[in-house]
């Protein structure tokens, strides 16, 4: 699990980052540290833990493929172990923890969002949350879990995401809805997926600039 700490030593806020395809690499961790920075305790854990311990993809196609097998062993129930015990590095009260998840983290971020009763989550392009074709969204489908999801929730996804279409997007936005779930969802024009963190070639710096305000004004409210 990699921990990022604010230089301050203090820890206001505690956050949980939930990490891409690729595991915990640079580009996760950068963005851990950047966390911190502004004034965050940021726990990481390992979803892969299990079968790739520490494992770094490069984001190609090769890194594309592995990381696809590593995304359908992963269990359910056991990611959520994953992020409790993240919580519990960051103090064990998860109604003062927060979440922000990129795209299988997302994924993950909006599971313990209704597993664990965290304070706030931001899930980033979180693909597959409306179908069972994987382990995560078994038995049934992750969104069907909204109502039980107790804190504030945003959603940010770009407009030409191939992973999370807008049939998705309006499902989950419609069960947030009817949930009562304290919600946002931010829809990028003409953005793709991955957008977030610099380097890929999706990279996109205005819709990255606006979704790193939002985050950051959601973990440290």
């Amino acid at each position: 699990m990699y921990i990022a700490r604010p230089p301050s030593g203090g820890a206001p806020h505690r956050v949980v980052l939930g990490h891409q395809l690729f595991g915990v690499d640079a580009g996760i961790r950068a963005f851990a540290d950047r966390l911190a920075a502004a004034g965050c305790l940021v726990a990481v854990p390992d979803l892969f833990h299990r079968t790739a311990p520490g494992v770094e993809l490069a984001q190609d196609d090769a890194g594309r493929a592995r990381g696809f097998e590593l995304l359908r062993a992963l269990d359910r129930d056991e990611v959520v172990r994953d992020v409790a015990e993240a919580v519990d590095v960051l103090g064990g009260d998860p109604a003062r923890v927060s979440m922000v998840g990129l795209s299988i983290g997302g994924h993950v971020a909006y599971l313990a969002a209704a597993r664990l009763g965290l304070a706030a989550t931001a899930v980033l392009y979180p693909g597959w949350l409306t179908g069972t074709e994987f382990a995560l969204s078994r038995p049934e489908p992750t969104v069907a879990l909204t109502p039980d999801i107790s804190g504030r929730l945003l959603f940010l996804v770009g407009g030409a995401d191939h992973v999370v279409p807008p049939a998705d997007v309006d499902t989950v936005g419609a069960a947030l809805r009817e949930a009562g779930v304290r919600h946002e969802i931010v829809v990028y024009p003409d953005t793709p997926h991955a957008f977030l963190l610099p380097g890929p070639p999706t990279f996109r710096p205005e819709p990255a600039a606006d979704a790193w305000r939002r985050v950051l004004e959601l973990i440290t409210s």
